[in-house]
């Protein structure tokens, strides 16, 4: 397979050496977020100075890095599909991503290949194929923030990183539970947060009660929400991973959405709070619940 440079990049940066997974992230089109860079840091594709980097290595100002791909690639088509924008300007915007796709990955069918055909062009310099700045799950719906330039890209990678980026959640719950709470439970080994609030709580004749949760996940381990709830005995409505299957509604999916982002915008500083107001799923158990959020 033949390789060629794609894409080059000379570091500006006041740092006096940075890594280079650090400093990556949004310089590249082919590679904008963190994950991605390391992915192509694994496969020998990132040079700097013409040496083979690794997330090991550090860079400095001046500093020449290349992104090498396979020549003459296929080239890749655009998925159609009809995307809620609740936010976005030149730099960023937030979308609403349904149940059951996925943000990104190698399929074709993600939110990320549906991205060019539902945002409009950035006119910044130095703008980019706009990509997903963070995932949420598979089944859950709601808020995903988007960069469209390189800069905007590089700081909401480090805003996340610094847990400066407040994500406020939706869930239904069974049982009798706590008004309000905390769980720090580890996570796959490693330490995990979240922040629990019952908004409102109905009678059911299937489970007993019924709860709205507003959640804060204060770490961003992989299912956390999920895990996390599921440990205290009140899996999310509809999960399919960790709930029993009296959890389960039939074609109903699982009750967890990514409500609210607030943050920082990533050039200009503002500080922005975007809602993503699509819950008819909840408002059919808590019809006023709007009213509490």
């Amino acid at each position: 397979m033949a390789i060629a440079i794609s894409e080059s990049h000379t570091v500006d940066t006041d740092h006096e050496s940075i890594r280079i997974q650090d400093y990556g992230p949004g310089i590249f089109t082919s590679a904008f977020t963190k994950s991605a860079l390391k992915k192509a840091l694994k496969k020998g594709l990132i040079f700097v100075n013409g040496v083979s980097a690794t997330s090991a290595t550090f860079v400095k100002n001046g500093d020449l890095i290349e992104y090498k791909v396979e020549d003459n690639p296929s080239p890749q088509k655009a998925f159609r599909l009809h995307l809620s924008v609740l936010y976005q300007d030149d730099h960023i915007a937030v979308v609403h991503k349904p149940a059951g796709l996925l943000v990104s990955g190698n399929s074709f069918k993600t939110l990320a290949n549906a991205l060019e055909a539902n945002l409009k062009p950035s006119a910044a310099a130095d703008a980019v194929k706009p990509q997903p700045a963070h995932r949420i799950d598979f089944a859950t719906t709601g808020t995903v923030l988007i960069g469209k330039t390189a800069s905007a890209l590089r700081n909401l990678n480090a805003a996340f990183e610094e847990k400066t980026i407040q994500k406020k959640y939706l869930a239904v719950t069974p049982g009798s539970m706590p008004m309000q709470g905390l769980i720090d439970s580890e996570v796959d080994g490693k330490r995990a947060e979240s922040h629990f609030r019952v908004v409102q709580s109905v009678p059911s004749e299937r489970f007993g009660q019924l709860n709205l949760l507003s959640l804060e996940p204060k770490t961003g381990r992989r299912h956390q929400l999920r895990i996390h709830l599921a440990e205290k005995g009140h899996a999310i409505l509809g999960d399919r991973d960790y709930s029993s299957k009296e959890g389960l509604l039939k074609g109903k999916g699982m009750y967890l959405h990514a409500y609210s982002l607030a943050f920082d915008h990533p050039n200009s500083g503002e500080q922005i709070q975007v809602v993503d107001p699509q819950i008819e799923r909840f408002l059919k158990i808590f019809p006023d619940c709007l009213e509490y959020l």
